[in-house]
């Protein structure tokens, strides 16, 4: 890989820090409860659903940290390297492709990435803060940019990681990857 590549790879990763500068700024004016979240099962499958309408940018709740893990499991979120955090009532996150909601783990803040109706169905993009899912999965989201194998970032190529958000532990360790991957290369040439 090119370093004009690398360096091109990099501002797309920075670019999403803007967003979460954005998100920040909204944090101030709402107050932010689970209790405006309620969990739903159908079927034997779980969803959350949204109690309330919520705009674009608007904080929903905070990611609960009472209990941090250094291994994955299917009822946490990896909030930095090998850092992840049970998080209760938001396990209940389905993933989608299309998500209407974002996880920013440097802040421990979930912000709606679109306009929310109450009633809705809360989804996120499960590799913005999965490295390697504990549990991969087979997608069945419908969204026309489905990725159908969940995996984690890892496993994603960076055309498909450049159009969601990501957050600051997952777009490092591509970065790493990334630098790893390019100084490989050079010594296979050389």
């Amino acid at each position: 890989m090119r370093p004009t590549s690398l360096f091109y790879i990099k501002e797309i990763f920075s670019f999403t820090q803007h967003d979460t500068k954005l998100m920040n700024q909204r944090k101030e004016h709402v107050m932010a409860s689970m209790d405006t979240l309620t969990i739903k099962t159908e079927n034997k499958f779980r969803s959350l659903i949204s109690k309330r309408a919520y705009a674009k940018g608007e904080l929903i709740c905070e990611i609960p940290t009472e209990k941090i893990v250094n291994k994955a499991n299917r009822y946490t979120v990896q909030i930095g390297r090998d850092r992840h955090t049970d998080v209760g009532k938001l396990a209940a996150l389905n993933h989608s492709c299309d998500p209407n909601v974002i996880l920013d783990t440097e802040n421990l803040l979930m912000y709606a990435s679109r306009d929310i109706d109450k009633g809705d169905e809360l989804s996120f993009f499960y590799p913005s803060t999965e490295w390697e899912m504990d549990a991969p999965f087979i997608c069945l989201c419908g969204a026309s940019s489905c990725i159908h194998v969940v995996a984690g970032a890892r496993f994603l190529s960076l055309s498909v990681l450049e159009h969601h958000y990501l957050n600051s532990h997952i777009r490092e360790m591509m970065i790493e990857l990334l630098n790893n991957t390019e100084q490989h290369l050079t010594k296979i040439i050389r």
